[in-house]
This record gives C-alpha cells, sequence and structure tokens, in this order.
C-alpha cells in the first residue's frame, strides 16, 4: 500500500488547523505532521487534540517548517512513498489530497502542484498581488526554462525520494518556487490539477501584509533568475 505523509506549516492558526487536519482522508494518508512554526497562540495544542503529530520549529519561515517536517520523517524513518504539503490556513479543500495524488499513482508522475488558476477559485481568495506574482513568476519560468506551470500553489504531492534529490534549501518564502525549479532542471515528470480554493480563516502573514507581500517577490524572483543563469 502506497504511504502517504502530509506535512503542514502552521503559524498561529488556531482556529483553522483543526479543520485542515479533520478534511484530511485517513484513509490514504499514513501520518499528519503540523510543524507549529513558533505560532503565539494555541496552535500546537488544537492540532495535536485534532490528531496530528505536532512539532516545533522555532525558527521563522515556511521553509524552516517544511524542513522540520522533513528532518522527522527521515529521524523516524517512516519511509513514505508520496509528500503531500498543505497550508494550514484553510485555504486548500484537503479532501482533494486524493486528486492532487492521483497522477502519481496512476501515471508515475513526479511532482503535481494543485493549481489554483481555474473557475473553482473563490472570489477573493487570492489578492491581487498574488494572482500577479503567480502570472510573472510562471511566466519567467516559461521563457527561461520552458516549464508548463500556471501557479506556485502550496497544496502539492512529490515522491519522497525525488524530494530528497532536490536537495532543498529555501528556508523562507521561496520554498515552492525552489522545488518547481530545481524538478524541472532534474528533468522530473511533472504536471497540475486544478483544485478548489477558498478565502483563508485570519489574516495572510505574507499576501496579508506590505513587508510579506515585497519579500516574497523578491525571494521568488530571486530564485528563478539565480537559476537561468546555470
Amino acid at each position: 500500500m502506497t504511504k502517504i505523509i502530509v506535512i503542514i506549516p502552521a503559524f498561529n492558526e488556531e482556529q483553522s488547523i483543526a479543520n485542515v487536519v479533520n478534511d484530511i482522508p485517513k484513509n490514504i494518508v499514513d501520518t499528519i505532521i503540523v510543524v507549529n512554526n513558533n505560532s503565539t497562540d494555541n496552535t500546537a495544542k488544537v492540532a495535536t487534540h485534532a490528531g496530528a503529530n505536532v512539532l516545533l520549529e522555532s525558527k521563522m519561515g515556511y521553509g524552516y517548517a517544511c524542513l522540520k517536517g522533513m528532518e522527522y520523517i527521515a529521524q523516524q524513518n517512516l519511509h513514505p512513498d508520496i509528500i503531500v504539503f498543505l497550508d494550514g490556513d484553510y485555504s486548500d479543500y484537503p479532501e482533494q489530497i486524493p486528486l492532487v495524488v492521483a497522477p502519481i499513482l496512476n501515471d508515475n508522475i513526479d511532482l503535481v502542484i494543485g493549481s489554483r488558476n481555474n473557475s473553482q477559485r473563490a472570489k477573493n481568495s487570492m489578492t491581487p498581488q498574488q494572482v500577479f506574482g503567480n502570472w510573472l513568476a510562471t511566466s519567467l519560468m516559461k521563457l527561461f526554462f520552458k516549464a508548463n506551470f500556471t501557479d506556485l500553489g502550496p497544496f502539492r504531492a512529490i515522491k519522497y525520494q525525488k524530494l530528497l534529490e532536490l536537495n532543498m534549501t529555501d528556508k523562507t518564502y521561496g520554498w515552492t518556487v525552489e522545488m518547481q525549479l530545481k524538478a524541472v532542471k532534474s528533468n522530473f515528470n511533472y504536471t497540475e490539477v486544478p483544485v478548489k480554493y477558498r478565502e483563508r480563516i485570519g489574516v495572510s502573514k505574507v499576501s496579508g501584509t506590505i513587508k510579506g507581500t515585497i519579500f516574497a517577490g523578491i525571494k521568488i524572483l530571486s530564485w528563478i533568475f539565480k537559476y537561468s543563469l546555470k
């Protein structure tokens, strides 16, 4: 049986994290890891009560949280086949995990991105700067690398061994684009599936602030230009 582990980075998501964990289809997911990224609220307590394995990563950053989840998997010798990444704000639909992992299971795809660039995306679920940033980043990736992506969405699935091969390093906002760029450069098979997307619970720590938006944009573009020079 295919072993699937879900990693959910979470910072101050006490209002949403139980919904995320509860909506994950337990019949196909073996382990749910919530990485509490130095939250100041009850995120860890709520996630634990919902049944997740909760880790603490005190260094702030999306990439730090994802790397902590991967470190735990390696230390515990869990040997998953597939890793799914989800956000903790309930903007993704965890019940769509079977849809996102299906290309890996059925077509031997290495990486699957849940694309929000479709009619299923709820109005106002993404800010104008998010929509523009995604368009710009994916357009540049197509121009420089002939990559066929429409989104840098956080909801994604990847074969565990392929994830290890990528040697992920980004600690903050560049995690998603690093994964996609390295997958393209490594000639991995990849695809996108359209997924539903709703307004998040609470305020985004990235697109919800001017500082977060600017730093995310700089980090994403720096990864693209860095790889275009290689």
